[in-house]
């Protein structure tokens, strides 16, 4: 039994007097105590909030300056990386992560070390390797596949080696040489097939997007979650409203690449298509906003300059872009849990996960407080 005294405990339902009791890795009370419980921490009048869910990660990248100078990594040094990575993530007041690609069975195998208590880290629910057209967006780390029924035997393929969501390339990217970022590269049959196959088995599905076509595409084969998209337009927006489709907006990626350019080492084809993106951007939260699309938080932790330790600083552009703090909490919440098919994890009540930080202020007004947790619990453990 833990269990944090002395203060406020926040979730999206609101405030209550604490204390914040936690047992076998769920959250036993809020407001009432045993008499004699195994540890106790003094949250000294602040704030425990809900750990953070970062909806999109990389766990095999590291920030540097040119992402695809890890696809010469072998496989023992991708899980090294991998450890310090997740170690970081929670340390950082992250507790649940969505992988959403890295290598062979990379993302599935981390999930089961931290499940197992092999290594310290979030919660990891994987995608396993992503799937993508011959020579498309993350080729290199993805799972190549041409036409419906190949894309189909894919997905399988993923959910075969433990795949928890599916991942596609629906239009090229920026950190992929060659691949345009406008216009689309899984074709609309093939998204079906991907969806359809994906469906069968229960699991969500995922799809990176920057070109409004590719953006309307996938809403429309019925993806759980746009990644990105940075060219959303009015209908593409209002598309996603009518679907309940997530956006997923990782404005730390973009930012990572056009404030430190070329001269920092990004190549420079990377750093035109980011500052392309960039231009638009602006424009597509202003659609998502008036749409009212939902959103959930995720950072694309890994690419350059986008450590995973600073997954907080993602909040604080959100707002930037014009979401309130209140509803910034909420997507980095119970919004990203929700996307990952997790019912127990972002809130703070009985027989949730017992994920949570102690902040020195109420992060529904101040998403900043995140960049600073004095106490992290991982599910019903200590940091």
């Amino acid at each position: 039994m833990l269990v944090i005294e002395n203060a406020t405990v926040v979730d999206v339902d609101g405030a209550r007097d604490g204390p914040l009791a936690i047992e076998n890795g769920e959250i036993a009370d809020v407001g009432e105590a045993p008499e004699a419980p195994d540890t106790v921490i003094d949250g000294d009048g602040d704030v425990v909030a809900p750990g953070l869910v970062d909806s999109h990660v990389h766990i095999a990248m590291d920030g540097r300056p040119n992402t695809e100078s890890v696809r010469s990594d072998s496989t023992p040094t991708l899980a090294y990386r991998a450890a310090e990575n997740l170690r970081e993530t929670v340390e950082a007041g992250v507790t649940t992560v969505r992988d959403l690609g890295s290598p062979g069975t990379l993302g599935p195998d981390s999930r089961d070390a931290v499940a197992d208590g092999s290594i310290p880290g979030p919660r990891v629910v994987p995608c396993g390797s992503p799937v993508v057209i011959t020579g498309g967006h993350g080729h290199w780390f993805g799972r190549e596949a041409d036409g419906p029924a190949e894309v189909r035997k894919a997905v399988r393929e993923q959910l075969k080696k433990g795949a928890a969501v599916v991942k596609t390339m629906a239009t090229g990217g920026v950190l992929t040489e060659g691949a345009e970022i406008g216009g689309f590269e899984m074709s609309p049959a093939e998204l079906d097939a991907l969806v359809d196959a994906a469906n069968a088995k229960g699991r969500p599905t995922a799809a990176h997007c920057h070109g409004a076509s590719g953006i309307e595409n996938a809403v429309r084969a019925g993806i759980s979650s746009v990644e990105h998209g940075t060219f959303m337009g009015r209908e593409a927006a209002e598309l996603m409203a009518e679907n309940d489709t997530y956006w997923v907006p990782t404005a730390s990626a973009l930012s990572g690449i056009t404030e430190n350019g070329s001269e920092a080492g990004i190549p420079k084809w990377a750093v035109e298509k980011a500052e392309q993106a960039a231009a638009a951007f602006e424009d597509a939260w202003d659609h998502a906003l008036d749409a009212g699309v939902p959103i959930a938080m995720g950072t694309d932790a890994g690419t350059p300059f986008n450590h995973h330790r600073d997954a907080a600083t993602e909040l604080e552009r959100m707002v930037e872009h014009g979401l309130s703090p209140e509803a910034t909490f909420e997507a980095a919440t119970v919004n990203a849990a929700d996307l990952l098919g997790l019912d127990d994890v972002g809130r703070l009540e009985p027989g949730a996960r017992a994920d949570c930080v102690v902040l020195d202020s109420d992060p529904r007004e101040d998403v900043s407080a995140y960049a600073t947790p004095k106490t992290v619990v991982a599910n019903g453990v200590v940091v």
